[in-house]
């Protein structure tokens, strides 16, 4: 078993994979605690998803403090499951260029990756066999900044849901966490909300937003204001991206504004 610790530093966690596509040339910090490579079986994609799930919400509620470094944004599923293991109640902060807000109904791509909050707050029952026992969190609990990428539908569901919605801005996300109940902060980035410039190689880009400085000052002052149970960076670069020296120092400057101090093998690539 893995040896967590116990001092209230991060548990780096990585999670490389896409869905269910194993990223060979993902980043691993030289420090991880664990990394989830779970022997997946052929077979539809939602049943190996809820397997690589399984396995990385057992690692969570192994963990005291979670950092968890994925290629994608569905897997947070798993992470608050894990959580609620041990928290009743948690409060999430989700930063994102996109919603992640639909559900099957209304996505136009059918892709998974556009509806992890959703799944969070109880929008999508049945889209894996395995529930993970996960706990639809309140809409009243969830802070979203910036989603200035979202289908027409998504913003129609946001507009008539009780999510916080806030600007990528410090003092925001501070006034929006304080209106939240006492319950530890699950907190979610996907590197998408860093503008589209700053970000060669993402798999999702989103044109103009906040800068990857503006960013770093979100993160910090949330570290700043809650009790944070757990962080989660969705590492959303194109496979070939994934581990280069780029995409790394930008890994490398988010989570140290959490307080992490991440330091990386050898570089392999750009």
């Amino acid at each position: 078993m893995a040896d967590y610790n116990t001092d209230g530093a991060w548990d780096p966690i990585v999670t490389p994979w896409h869905l269910d596509e194993y990223l060979p040339a993902f980043p691993i910090p030289a420090a991880a605690t664990e990394v989830v490579r779970p022997d997946l079986p052929d077979g539809p994609v939602p049943a190996r998803m809820s397997l690589l799930h399984r396995a990385t919400a057992d690692t969570v509620a192994r963990a005291t403090r979670p950092l968890v470094l994925s290629g994608d944004c569905p897997t947070a599923r798993a992470v608050v499951a894990g959580l609620q293991r041990r928290h009743r109640d948690l409060n999430v902060l989700w930063l994102d260029a996109h919603g992640d807000f639909n559900t099957p109904d209304i996505s136009t791509s059918g892709y998974v990756g556009g509806m992890a909050l959703a799944m969070l707050t109880g929008r999508t029952p049945g889209l894996f066999g395995d529930t993970l026992d996960l706990r639809p969190i309140p809409d009243t609990s969830v802070v979203l900044a910036d989603a200035r990428d979202l289908d027409p539908a998504e913003r129609g569901s946001l507009a008539t849901s009780q999510v916080h919605r806030v600007p990528a801005d410090p003092a925001a996300i501070t006034a929006a966490l304080g209106l939240l109940g006492p319950a530890p902060v699950y907190l979610h980035l996907d590197i998408d909300v860093i503008d589209g410039a700053q970000l060669p190689g993402a798999r999702f880009p989103s044109g103009p937003g906040p800068s990857l400085a503006r960013i770093e000052e979100c993160l910090a002052a949330a570290h700043a204001t809650a009790d944070i149970a757990a962080a989660y960076f969705a590492c959303a670069w194109l496979p070939e991206h994934a581990g280069d020296q780029h995409s790394r120092r930008t890994v490398t400057r988010l989570t140290a504004a959490l307080g992490a101090g991440l330091a990386w093998p050898e570089p392999v690539g750009g």
